[in-house]
């Protein structure tokens, strides 16, 4: 199934807040960091994750249901790549089938130029609750996905501490999970994923649980969190303004049978901070996203 592909933008030239005064002199010397520019080194490089043409239909008979139906996309090294969809579009059945967990009907999936279709161990995950092991200590559940790798363990333990420490979880070292607030689980096991082998990450809404504050505040986290490394991630979200923030671009699924209905690239310059959701530019995208959802919405309600 074809899609559109959207770089929607106002006339005028976005500033990021606290680059306003200073606009010419910052486009002409290109200090503002975009991720065009950043990604520029990765245009030669294959795909970090490349997905074509993913389908799958759970049951049989009267029973069966189509869940994804053609979909196809890209995530570039060092690029971090939103799904924006309503609830039931098979937004987290295809997370299952890129880690190997699930077979697609039809399809692909191919990681840095390899064919990784059902194969297992290729990514770091981490799913909408931190299923954080109660019986490990804030520490050795961080370590986790390492050990499995069989990475040394005492340069291992030494850089968690010190990611725990850049964090705010400096202290909690030997806490176990039910000692740590819904925001702390949540930094804990975004840091598993972080420092993980594998070089892509699956995000599968990690805010959803947080209350409005919370989440807030680790949308921050995540986004200074994320320019400081750049990771190559793919991350699945409802929350249209937390896609805007976050992501270089955006896939908006329909309703069930999930397939992408339009490719929308993120204009915002890099680094960014919270006070881009409050220009005319953001709000005319967030505006034209909303309005494919409720779109979507209606049609599911028919």
């Amino acid at each position: 199934m074809s899609h559109q592909t959207e770089n929607i933008e106002s006339s005028a030239p976005f500033i990021p807040a606290g680059h306003r005064s200073g606009a010419a002199n910052a486009q002409e010397s290109a200090a503002v960091d975009t991720d065009a520019a950043y990604g520029n080194t990765a245009q030669n490089q294959p795909p970090a994750l490349e997905v074509s043409g993913i389908s799958k239909t759970f049951g049989r008979g009267r029973r069966e249901t189509r869940v994804l139906n053609d979909v196809s996309l890209t995530v570039r090294p060092q690029e971090f790549v939103s799904i924006l969809g309503p609830s039931g579009c098979g937004k987290s059945t295809l997370f299952h089938i890129i880690g190997g967990l699930e077979a697609p009907d039809t399809g692909t999936v191919s990681m840095n130029g390899r064919t990784v279709t059902g194969k297992r161990g290729e990514i770091s995950y981490m799913p909408q609750q931190p299923a954080l092991f109660p019986w490990r200590s804030t520490l050795d559940n961080v370590l986790l996905a390492g050990e499995l790798k069989g990475e040394p363990q005492a340069a291992a333990r030494e850089n968690a501490r010190r990611w725990l420490g850049r964090v705010g979880l400096g202290g909690f070292e030997q806490a176990y999970p039910h000692m740590l607030s819904g925001g702390m689980q949540q930094r804990a096991a975004f840091l598993r994923a972080l420092l993980a082998p594998q070089e892509l990450m699956l995000l599968d809404e990690p805010f959803s649980a947080l209350d409005a504050l919370t989440r807030s505040d680790m949308q921050r986290w995540l986004l200074e969190l994320w320019e400081e490394n750049r990771r190559s991630v793919l991350f699945i979200t409802h929350n249209i303004e937390e896609a805007l923030l976050l992501s270089s671009r955006i896939y908006v699924f329909s309703g069930r049978p999930g397939s992408i209905l339009h490719t929308v690239d993120v204009p915002f310059p890099r680094p960014r901070r919270e006070e881009i959701t409050d220009t005319p530019e953001f709000l005319q995208l967030k505006r034209q996203l909303s309005r494919w959802m409720r779109e979507e919405q209606a049609k599911d309600r028919k």
